[in-house]
């Protein structure tokens, strides 16, 4: 393992190891509300200060992009940027359902390096190296070999604090509903990511997500030979949120069905 990939697996160990402690109390939580329907705890932050502690500690001079806390360091001056979700699913893991996940990305010079995804209720930990394929707890990923679009499970996020694009949405999952075996929303978009590489899901879509949720499972999938794109199929899903992923026959599928019900106010 590569040991900038090691050290990112340290961190996301110890944050599961706090998120795990604290679902035995969590009655005892101290909870806010950052948004409409969007909560944070203070694991939340003492996950996010571990992980933050750890990989500063190995790397003093890297810059980090960090859900909770924001940006450290500047990009600019550092080739290295840490791209971090504590705890990507706290309203599950507020209610005790058992579908949470740390994720820790690193982009060297604009580009994902390395990505962790690790769910601590289940210890399953994905990992990635760019050109090293991916694996779940030392065992290669690969994504679905399924291309009968009505024989696949999907993915999805519903909207839950930004409403704008809801019709938009809502007509794609009309429209994707009938045409699939399944339809999933678990609630972790970083660990439904990771599912898609691990091949439980043969694709996945959802709008206006941001980098930490997204930039870790990304890595997953494209090492696991799977594709990653917006809702054209290009390569913009990072800076606007709106992800489509999916095994190969799958994925263009999925854009095709999605297609039609592209709004100007979705592609602005």
């Amino acid at each position: 393992m590569h040991p900038m990939l090691n050290i990112a697996v340290k961190a996301a160990r110890r944050a599961g190891g706090i998120i795990n402690r604290a679902s035995q109390n969590l009655d005892l939580l101290h909870v806010s509300r950052k948004a409409n329907s969007d909560f944070v705890s203070e694991v939340d932050n003492t996950a996010e200060e571990a992980i933050i502690s750890i990989l500063l500690e190995a790397y003093p001079k890297h810059s980090i992009l960090a859900e909770e806390s924001g940006a450290k360091g500047d990009p600019d001056k550092s080739e290295y940027q840490w791209i971090i979700d504590p705890l990507d699913g706290t309203t599950n893991f507020l209610h005790g359902f058992p579908q949470y996940s740390v994720s820790i990305a690193l982009k060297h010079r604009g580009v994902l390096t390395h990505a962790v995804v690790y769910d601590p209720s289940a210890n399953e930990l994905f990992t990635a190296s760019r050109g090293r394929g991916a694996y779940i707890n030392d065992h290669r990923l690969r994504v679905s070999k399924r291309n009968q679009f009505s024989e696949c499970l999907i993915g999805t996020g519903l909207p839950f604090r930004e409403f704008s694009h809801m019709n938009a949405y809502l007509a794609m999952l009309k429209d994707i509903m009938p045409k699939v075996a399944g339809i999933r929303r678990p609630g972790s978009a970083a660990l439904d990511l990771a599912y898609v590489a691990a091949g439980r899901y043969d694709g996945f879509w959802e709008l206006e997500l941001s980098p930490w949720d997204i930039a870790a499972g990304c890595l997953l999938i494209t090492e696991a030979g799977g594709l990653v794109g917006d809702l054209e199929g290009n390569d913009t899903y990072m800076e606007s949120g709106h992800i489509v992923a999916g095994n190969p026959k799958i994925f263009g599928q999925l854009l095709q069905v999605i297609a039609p019900h592209l709004t100007k106010e979705l592609m602005a």
